[in-house]
């Protein structure tokens, strides 16, 4: 026994929750009430556009994965017959991590599959959950191997347990619920007792206890076993972090910047868990210090994986000395968790910007992955850069990609008290009841090539309920609204512009946001060096020549004829192609500028 409880206790206070299932959730009585909530995954599906052509292409990719290849490594660690291919890379028993990511799939596949309600999703979702079962044995071995259970138990376990919540929420596997008490019981003799910070990228200690308690307050909400809450209480890092960060303080530069930005997530679950408004204050204070002192134009940050210290040049000097700026997929996935979770507690369209930012210019641009192991990892923002895959197959970032994109349901559309938030514009249905009335608002629009968003309203009954659309910083409140054709007022509160009116059957709903190129500075040292962007999207220069890369005046910009979303610079001798960077491929490209 390395860590934690005993197994005895553990069974003991096992068998105490088996004759009340719900005991200690009372003790959740101040939940934080929230101006906004999200929808489910089955009340949201998109509908074309190109997030919709990506979740389609990813829900293909990770649909097609090989059960028995996903399977081999805990069945042969359980001594199990394990028929398959070896994954190889990162998953592989002889490398790094063996099997660190098959919590992921499943999560991300039972949010699929019950978004799509698609029955393939749901069973293959199911045979994962029970395989993986079937590997435990009586001594609940919920790891793959030796190097699993010493390097990264915590971060495993979080997986394991994330994906069996979500299989037994999304995808109705009533045997995921039914494991989690024995993945915890698995994991206690590896993991500590309480939380521990990790400081960089490579000094120790390696696991990562503060990411877990989001997954293990939803664990206590599913089970009612304490262990789950007192686990999550114990790893909040709550000293050495969030209260830092509650106070104002900036504790970013030099810590590991993925693993403390999901960390915000356990912040986000214990504010509406606990009701705790110090765990809201340092997601504020942590989303304020990455928005204005960390990222790029893109919404990324993290060079080399570490924060850095602000207002000494590092952003501007990390385009020349690595080609690793942000840990994408992991890093978006964290970024947009905290951008919702802040949107929710506040209702604060500012939160959406941020997350619209971070989802097309990174999530949406990496390069996809090849069905057999080659994943993005890094997005690069140098000179003369290309999209690769991760030097080695099935890195982190394989699980956090199919989150990331299964989630995409859940950026659009948000519940309030008095009706419904559109917080993104993306071609989508979203479905829902209100006063006994079935309501279907639909989505039409070519955002964010277009300026032009289209909204209509299906009813079962006519009712009044106020619809928010978020209108976005960077339009400088310069948008008009129709309602049937005709133009309407309406008040922008925190954001949204606020229509409050009776609704019928067929009522159709027009929404301008003029776009204009402007330019943001890599850091407040380099304020020539800088990034091109129009409306919500990245322009970078495509197969740049080579040398420097000299910007003129932005009126200089022409759209390509016949070529939605491209544009021509003329300068001197040289015609230089710009496309959002979610455009590019395999062909070179910069990103930042020499403003002259």
């Amino acid at each position: 026994m390395k860590n934690g409880i005993s197994r005895r206790t553990f069974l003991a206070t096992a068998a105490a929750v088996a004759v009340a299932p719900r005991l200690g959730l009372a003790e959740q009585a101040h939940t934080a009430q929230q101006p906004l909530e999200e929808f489910d995954y089955g009340e949201v599906r998109l509908a074309g556009g190109p997030l919709g052509a990506q979740y389609d292409r990813m829900h293909a990719t990770y649909l097609a994965l090989d059960n028995d290849r996903l399977l081999k490594v805990y069945r042969r660690h359980a001594g199990l017959p394990a028929p398959g291919a070896n994954m190889g890379g990162w998953y592989d028993a002889n490398d790094f991590v063996p099997g660190h990511t098959l919590g992921q799939y499943i999560s991300g596949l039972a949010r699929m599959a019950k978004t799509t309600n698609d029955a393939a999703t749901r069973e293959k979702t199911a045979a994962l959950v029970g395989g993986f079962a079937a590997t435990l044995g009586t001594k609940d071995l919920i790891f793959a191997g030796p190097k699993a259970e010493t390097l990264w138990p915590s971060y495993i376990a979080d997986k394991h347990l994330q994906g069996l919540v979500d299989a037994y929420r999304h995808a109705g596997v009533e045997q995921a619920r039914a494991l989690l008490p024995r993945v915890m019981r698995g994991a206690i003799p590896f993991i500590p007792e309480k939380g521990r910070d990790r400081v960089g990228k490579k000094d120790p200690p390696y696991d990562e206890t503060y990411i877990m308690p989001e997954t293990l307050f939803a664990a206590h909400e599913l089970t009612g076993e304490k262990i789950f809450r007192e686990r999550a209480l114990a790893y909040l890092l709550d000293r050495e972090y969030f209260d830092p960060l509650a106070r104002g303080e900036d504790v970013l530069p030099g810590r590991h910047a993925y693993s403390h930005a999901i960390a915000l997530s356990s912040a986000g679950k214990a504010y509406q868990v606990l009701g705790d408004e110090k765990y809201l204050r340092a997601m504020q204070t942590a989303y304020r210090l990455l928005e204005t002192e960390q990222q790029y134009a893109t919404g990324g940050w993290g060079p080399n994986e570490t924060f850095i210290a602000p207002h000494q040049g590092l952003l501007y000097e990390s385009l020349h000395t690595t080609d690793d700026h942000f840990e994408t997929p992991c890093g978006s996935y964290a970024a947009i968790k905290l951008a919702r979770y802040l949107l929710c507690a506040t209702g604060d369209a500012r939160y959406a910007d941020g997350l619209e930012r971070v989802l097309f210019n990174t999530l949406l641009a990496v390069k996809e992955p090849d069905g057999d192991g080659d994943y993005p990892y890094y997005s690069t923002y140098g000179d003369h850069a290309r999209k690769v895959y991760y030097q080695k197959k099935w890195p982190c970032c394989s699980g956090t990609l199919v989150e990331g994109v299964a989630d995409y349901v859940k950026d659009i559309y948000f519940r309030s008290a008095d009706g419904v938030a559109v917080a993104f514009y993306a071609p989508s249905v979203v479905h829902f009841e209100r006063h006994g009335a079935q309501v279907t608002l639909t989505q039409e629009t070519e955002y964010p090539l277009s300026e032009t968003i289209h909204l209509r309203v299906a009813t079962t009954a006519t009712m009044a309920f106020a619809l928010r659309l978020r209108i976005p910083a960077w339009t400088a409140s310069k948008f008009s609204l129709s309602v049937n054709g005709k133009p309407v007022h309406a008040d922008v509160r925190k954001g949204f512009a606020v229509v409050e009116r009776t609704w019928s059957d067929g009522d159709r709903v027009k929404l301008e946001l003029p776009m204009h190129f402007r330019t943001e500075a890599i850091d407040d040292l380099h304020t020539k060096v800088a990034a091109l962007l129009h409306g919500p999207l990245v322009y970078v220069a495509l197969n740049p020549s080579e040398g420097a890369q000299p910007m003129a005046a932005l009126d200089g910009l022409k759209p390509l004829a016949d070529a939605r979303g491209l544009f021509v610079a003329r300068e001197s001798s040289e015609t230089r192609v710009h496309v959002p960077f979610y455009f590019v491929r395999d062909e070179r490209y910069t990103t930042y500028f020499e403003m002259v």
